[in-house]
């Protein structure tokens, strides 16, 4: 079957830039799918997205449809037709369903029959229709409409390119005819372009001073933009969605090295870097010692003969943003930061909840009953708690909301706070995201985890428990941000008191019955999805669950022994056994006795476990990890084996069966130490 290359490129207006790449990966899906759908195969697909075009080239598709057979099975041949021979209901319905008349129905076997074979149909008529569909499917939140027409698009639409070989596919869409002009630059080649055929088609735009590529429009902005910060003897800051977004503003970058003046260095280099990065989509340059630089990278779109006259432009239009921002700092350096807690007294952090005065309260004495158990200062802790939420009341961070934190800690070193408690105010939002930084101090640690269970508390207290699709508060991230603080930083700290002590300091503003074991349970089920990710079977976190440890570095270690057990020879016979001996202990009548009996020990395999349970209790006495008092309890296997084989523990002697249970309830103990290794079983 012979195969041709297919271009479509749909012109428009300016598309907007954050959505670029997603909008053109969306149209070679939905290409791609329609192509498949139709049974047209083809070697290759690749999309191009530009500021005014999305398009897709397709190498070597079919110009045709294979044929293919359909084949239908209909109701039995004795439901089809009644006693006389003539057709039920269910035999005409089949007959229509295949569109044809009965006379042509197979009725030689079992059931109905009916085979067709179908042609198939050029390519080139099913295009417009796969296209279409593609572009009826592009995730647009608000389409527009043009002049006085109907359709809806992202943009007003302005060309339309389809050639399929080296001819026009004959079709109309989103209100423009189909041909084989497209459009360069609209400066450097304003003109149309004519796209002879489809292998020519990134040729011919970059001729017209257009690069569609958008991964070779990004490469070259990213090369030329490193190139020219090391000139400047510095690094730029590029994040990935930042590259993007300034990729999908042009379609012929030029990068250029601007100024500012040095004298805007004073103020946070954090709130510097945000409004030129997200007002002006520049590149900031940081020296080697990470400190912002007087420098900044500007993308142009435009291959000027004086680019002077661009890059004065653009130092003209950041001067009044930086402006803005050293107005904000000097303003708020006017006054102490603790002072900004009489407008947070105004401020409601939640209906039922009080203010957010109210709230760094709590989080205050919170941090200090935290840090007594992580070996941090109590009263720094406390001070941080204090000063936590007064930047929010402040002006720099009313004006760029990122710089809560960061804002609060540069407004406490002005006013001679300690290095720890200034810290402390930007590593209270830590870890911002999955993976994220961690608090470097133990007072930040400290503030962190109150700052995440107050909110925790408070939001269950009053009940409004996430759900699977609404989490307004991020409880679920509060909650996995505490346990990485706690574990990732082996800081043992007994979460049931921490919360309790919460539940206590909301007072009548919440719920409190039954309230710390809800938010308790809550986080220690973060840990489910945690170890599921880490490789660590769902088992071994039930296990230790059972066990209800309270502390979340505590529970990492029962979870990390438990693992290394499982790979123990005698693990799988250990656990099955504590199973069985979970099993008969839940059945025992009455109470089992505290202690062994050496007196009523009667067969030699159950002396011999005895004996192997003193040991094994004297050396788990004696200290060690949990690790290595589970290797310790693997050699119980064979006097555990031995003891099932040949005791019976439900002897008739009451006080023979009562010491079996003793001695078994001895040995479970020994397991529930680390976890409930039954749970393995």
């Amino acid at each position: 079957m012979s195969a041709q290359d297919f271009l479509v490129e749909l012109g428009t207006e300016e598309l907007p830039p954050k959505a670029l790449k997603s909008l053109g990966d969306a149209f070679l899906s939905g290409i791609e799918q329609g192509l498949k759908a139709a049974g047209l195969g083809y070697a290759k697909a690749q999309v191009f997205a530009a500021p005014r075009r999305l398009a897709v080239l397709v190498e070597q598709l079919a110009t045709q449809q294979p044929d293919r057979t359909v084949n239908l099975d209909g109701p039995p041949v004795q439901a089809a037709f009644d006693a006389e021979g003539k057709p039920t209901q269910a035999a005409l319905g089949f007959a229509r369903k295949c569109g044809v008349d009965l006379e042509l129905i197979d009725r030689s076997g079992p059931k109905l029959k009916f085979s067709q074979s179908i042609p198939g149909q050029p390519a080139a008529g099913l295009l417009p229709g796969i296209v279409e569909t593609s572009l009826a499917a592009l995730p647009i939140p608000k389409r527009m409409r043009w002049a006085a027409r109907r359709e809806e698009f992202v943009r007003p639409t302005q060309w339309l390119v389809m050639l399929f070989g080296e001819e026009v596919v004959d079709c109309e869409i989103l209100t423009r005819k189909a041909g084989r002009e497209s459009r360069g630059h609209r400066f450097h080649n304003p003109d149309n372009i004519r796209i002879s055929k489809p292998s020519t088609y990134l040729e011919d735009l970059r001729s017209a001073h257009v690069l569609a590529d958008f991964a070779e429009r990004r490469e070259i902005i990213a090369k030329r933009v490193a190139e020219l910060a090391a000139e400047q003897k510095g690094t730029a800051v590029v994040p990935a969605d930042l590259l993007d977004e300034v990729t999908a503003l042009v379609e012929w970058p030029v990068p250029l090295v601007c100024a500012f003046e040095e004298r805007f260095l004073e103020v946070p280099q954090e709130a510097l870097i945000a409004t030129m990065q997200d007002n002006q989509k520049y590149f900031c340059l940081l020296d080697a010692n990470g400190k912002l630089l007087p420098r900044f990278i500007t993308v142009a779109n435009v291959e000027s003969k004086d680019p002077a006259q661009i890059i004065s432009g653009n130092e003209k239009v950041v001067r009044p943003r930086l402006t803005d921002a050293e107005f904000f700092f000097k303003q708020d350096k006017k006054q102490k930061l603790e002072t900004f807690n009489e407008r947070l007294k105004n401020v409601v952090f939640q209906a039922q909840l009080g203010t957010v005065y109210e709230k760094a309260e709590r989080v205050s004495r919170l941090a200090g009953f935290v840090a007594t158990q992580i070996g941090a200062d109590a009263a720094r802790a406390e001070r941080a708690g204090i000063l936590a939420k007064c930047d929010l009341a402040t002006e720099m961070v009313g004006e760029f909301p990122e710089m809560q934190g960061i804002a609060g800690y540069y407004y406490a070193k002005n006013d001679g706070e300690a290095d720890d408690v200034a810290l402390a105010l930007n590593e209270q939002y830590m870890p911002r995201g999955a993976g994220a930084e961690l608090p470097q101090t133990l007072t930040g640690a400290a503030l962190a985890i109150a700052d995440k269970l107050d909110t925790l508390v408070g939001i269950f207290g009053i009940g409004m428990l996430p759900t699977g699709s609404k989490d307004p508060f991020a409880l679920r991230r509060q909650a996995l941000g505490v346990l990485r603080i706690l574990i990732e930083k082996q800081l043992n700290l007994d979460l049931a008191a921490a919360v309790a002590f919460a539940v206590e300091l909301f007072g009548a503003k919440v719920k409190a019955d039954g309230l710390a074991s809800q938010v308790l349970d809550f986080i220690f089920d973060r840990l489910r999805a945690r170890y599921e990710d880490e490789g660590v079977d769902v088992a071994v976190y039930l296990a230790v669950r059972a066990v209800q440890p309270v502390s979340a570095l505590d529970f990492d270690l029962r979870v990390q022994a438990v693992q290394a057990f499982r790979a123990l020879a005698g693990a799988e016979a250990l656990a099955a056994a504590n199973k069985r001996v979970s099993n008969l202990l839940g059945k025992a009548e009455g109470q089992v006795p505290a202690n062994v009996d050496g007196a009523l020990l009667q067969e030699p395999a159950e002396q011999a476990l005895a004996r192997a349970v003193a040991a094994a209790e004297t050396a788990v006495a004696a200290g060690g990890s949990y690790r290595e008092t589970l290797e310790r309890l693997a050699a119980l296997r064979e006097p555990v084996d031995a003891f099932f084989d040949s005791v019976l523990v439900n002897a008739e002697d009451a006080a023979v069966r009562g010491n079996r249970y003793a001695l078994l309830a001895k040995l479970r103990g020994l397991f529930l130490g680390v976890a409930d290794i039954s749970a393995l079983g």
